[in-house]
């Protein structure tokens, strides 16, 4: 037995003899390489046949692989069928020197968006060599890891590093899934990192913080309107202290991934076995012969248990809530809303406002303590989500709050009780239910950024609504413009309504609900920026593209988009790195639409103009599609924000307008002295008038009516304010009912024909 001194002198001879010969191969490599290659090579030297590479069939399983649990006695003959994959190209072209000079590189196939969900054969795949152990961890990879969160940003800019970079713009920071460019492509915003050079010797690492357990890679190319830059094939390292450093392999050699073949469709590579380690690193082969080293990626991993790391327990987000976190397909979610009916019968009812282009119904869920009908008295709201079907995250938040608000009543939550009693609330959660199952189709991480964002016929739903704008404004800036038009419910134009009009029926459908419904606020939720949008978002000046553009009620409007961001977990957060390229920290997470960017035919104007709910567009998230992992704290993220907001329908001035018999006035204008956009009262006469605390002048008038004038004053506290109103019919409308009661004419009628009887007489004289 050799004793312990022996053990450190021998371990010590053996350290200073492995120092010896990794300097002399560094002397010797130091002499053909460039000074910024050498740290590379040493680095790849050094790893050969490092302990932690891959074991051979007669050696103990690697560290950095998964560990064996428990015995399995399956036969790989019957391990589960992997799914397809797409046909690996052998020969890619390999960018060094001249760029000309083509190698055989052996690639894996890659997994397209478009394929996902495909079955291969039995066979066609091979299984990496090695013993039972690696054949068990082939088969555990298909036990698949969430994405570790480049797209969400739960990765911050320090976890990413590159070899170089092109500029700041085009630096590691930018090397995320689905970021996207600035319009100009500036030097602080670009959709990509791209390398400063293009030879093989470039990478882009990822540090997770913590030991994970790593399953895949996907990637797209730079999102550009002018370039084309993608990779085409890449090596994948790992680490655990970001200095010694193995490159995943397939047997004995290094495994080669296929990449992309254009920029935007994400393209997965699932790694032969999952490895274990902190750091991992993505090395660029080939890429577009007409284009550079650029690349967007997301990491798929499962962070290992760390109970002693403090960083991470502090920042994991959990819930309390017990409720169904799981993307929802049709008819799932068809499904769901059946459970919530069930389960709450007294406070649910479930319709559809119309059909999709597919013939997919479009459901609604109401939330009252008198569901299918108005109550006198009591503001409607409404949420619509998933106009972008791609944009799931408010189509999920929408059934998550529809079970949160019946579970709540159930348990008696003093606060969700008094709000289903007191408001009338619709819940449409899915728009464009053919643009999800486009999505769906996909999954979370492989669709990319436009996939299911428009209808079956190719229309943006967001979008397709009339253009009052520009009517309103036309009349405001030709005074004498003879066609007058209100400032309010301003009419649909007649080539709206034309069976040729470019309208998508799903738009068509929602135009009959909003007019169907009294509606008095509103929020849509749409994915790819934390912010609030509220309208215009239309710019009035024709030659511009951005301009503040403020509605008469803006001071309305900033407190409404306020409230929600200013509840939300994230979005007023400073510290907060944008999503993309916009900074909206400078007006508290919120944004007039059109100071954004203009939309014409948006659905928030189009409301304001033609009905009398304020709707606003609320961007709930940087990721549209997260991942299902990821729904519980975007819930939590989300959750005080959506009750915030619709509590809000209750701030403001509301009641009656009457005749003297005291019949409700159907249609009379609420007019706010000071604030050029009025309001009508519903069928039964009564009105919801959205207000910021103060004192108004407020008149009420109806055709045939005289006008009536009160002060009503809305105070801090929420509920608004009653302001009720009683007017007379005028004399002239009183002698026309009289009239018409008896079948008498006017007599301003029958002077005239008394009169015309005269002139007859003196003519036949």
């Amino acid at each position: 037995m050799i004793s312990l001194s022996k053990k450190g002198s021998c371990s010590s001879q053996l350290c200073l003899a492995l120092c010896a010969f990794g300097l002399a191969l560094l002397e010797d490599l130091s002499q053909a390489l460039p000074v910024e290659d050498q740290d590379y090579y040493l680095q790849e030297i050094i790893n050969r046949d490092h302990y932690y590479s891959y074991p051979g069939p007669d050696e103990e399983f690697s560290p950095f692989t998964e560990q064996p649990g428990q015995e399995e006695t399956t036969p790989v003959a019957e391990a589960e069928e992997p799914p397809r994959f797409r046909s690996a190209k052998k020969e890619l072209k390999q960018k060094k020197g001249n760029k000309k000079e083509k190698s055989i590189l052996e690639i894996p196939p890659a997994k397209n968006g478009n394929k996902k969900g495909e079955k291969n054969k039995k066979g066609n795949e091979k299984m990496p060599d090695g013993d039972y152990e690696s054949r068990r961890a082939y088969k555990d990879v298909r036990e698949s890891c969430p994405p570790l969160g480049l797209e969400t940003l739960k990765i911050t800019d320090f976890q990413l590093h590159a070899s170089t970079v092109k500029r700041y713009g085009l630096g590691a920071h930018r090397g995320r899934l689905n970021i996207q460019a600035g319009v100009n492509e500036n030097d602080f915003y670009d959709g990509a990192w791209c390398a400063g050079r293009n030879d093989p010797y470039q990478w882009i690492e990822v540090d997770a913080r913590r030991l994970t357990k790593f399953t895949g890679i996907i990637t797209q190319g730079r999102n550009s309107l002018w370039l084309s830059d993608w990779v085409t094939s890449y090596k994948v390292m790992v680490s655990n202290d970001s200095h010694a450093w193995i490159t995943v392999k397939n047997g004995s050699g290094d495994m080669i991934f296929e990449g992309n073949s254009e920029k935007e469709i994400p393209v997965l590579n699932e790694l032969p076995v999952p490895i274990v380690a902190r750091y991992i690193r993505i090395n660029p082969r080939s890429w577009y012969e007409e284009g550079s080293i650029c690349m967007r990626l997301e990491i798929l991993g499962c962070p290992l248990p760390d109970p002693n790391n403090y960083y991470h327990r502090r920042n994991e987000m959990t819930t309390t809530d017990d409720l169904d976190f799981k993307h929802h397909n049709y008819k799932e979610m068809r499904q769901l809303m059946k459970v919530v009916n069930e389960m709450c019968p007294n406070i649910t009812r479930i319709y559809n406002i119309g059909k999709s282009h597919q013939g997919l119904k479009l459901y609604a869920v109401e939330i009252s303590d008198n569901p299918g009908e108005h109550e006198v008295g009591e503001p409607e709201f409404r949420y619509i989500a998933g106009a972008h079907g791609n944009e799931v995250l408010g189509r999920e938040l929408m059934l998550l709050l529809m079970q949160f608000m019946c579970q709540e009543y159930l348990a008696g939550n003093p606060r969700i009780t008094h709000l289903i009693e007191d408001t009338r609330i619709h819940l449409l959660p899915s728009v464009n239910p053919d643009g999800y199952e486009m999505a769906y189709e996909v999954g979370s991480e492989l669709g990319g950024w436009s996939l299911g964002r428009w209808t079956q016929d190719g229309i943006d739903i967001n979008n397709n609504f009339p253009d009052l704008n520009t009517m309103l404004w036309e009349a405001e800036d030709r005074k004498r413009f003879q066609r007058k038009v209100p400032n309010h419910h301003i009419p649909i134009p007649e080539w709206y309504l034309s069976e040729n009009a470019t309208v998508a029926v799903e738009t068509r459908a929602v135009i009959a609900w909003m007019e169907k419904n009294p509606f008095v606020l509103g929020g849509n939720l749409q994915g790819g920026e934390l912010v609030v949008a509220y309208p215009y978002d239309m710019v009035r000046s024709t030659w511009k593209t951005q301009e503040h553009t403020p509605t008469p009620d803006d001071h309305v409007f900033r407190w409404l988009a306020y409230s929600y961001a200013s509840t939300h977990r994230l979005m007023t957060d400073a510290r907060r790195r944008v999503c993309h390229t916009e900074d909206f920290q400078k007006e508290d997470g919120t944004i007039n639409g059109a100071s954004w960017h203009t939309v014409a035919g948006s659905i928030n104007d189009f409301s304001y103009l033609h009905t009398n709910c304020f709707e606003l567009s609320i961007y709930v998230g940087c990721d549209k599609y997260p991942h299902e992992s990821e729904l519980p704290e975007e819930w939590e993220n989300n959750r005080e924000s959506l009750i915030v907001f619709m509590e809000q329908v209750h701030r403001g001035i509301k009641g009656m307008v009457r005749d003297l018999s005291g019949k409700g006035i159907p249609n009379a204008i609420i007019s706010v002295e000071g604030v050029n956009h009025d309001i009508r009262t519903a069928s039964d006469g009564d009105y919801w008038r959205l207000l910021n605390p103060g004192e108004y002048v407020v008149t009420a008038k109806a055709e045939g009516y005289t006008s009536s004038t009160k002060n009503c004053a809305v105070g801090y506290d929420m509920g608004a304010t009653q302001c009720d109103f009683t007017i007379s019919k005028t004399n002239l409308a009183r002698i026309k009912e009289i009239m018409e009661k008896f079948g008498k004419q006017p007599i301003s009628l029958s002077i005239r024909r008394r009169r015309q009887r005269a002139r007859q007489r003196r003519q036949r004289r």
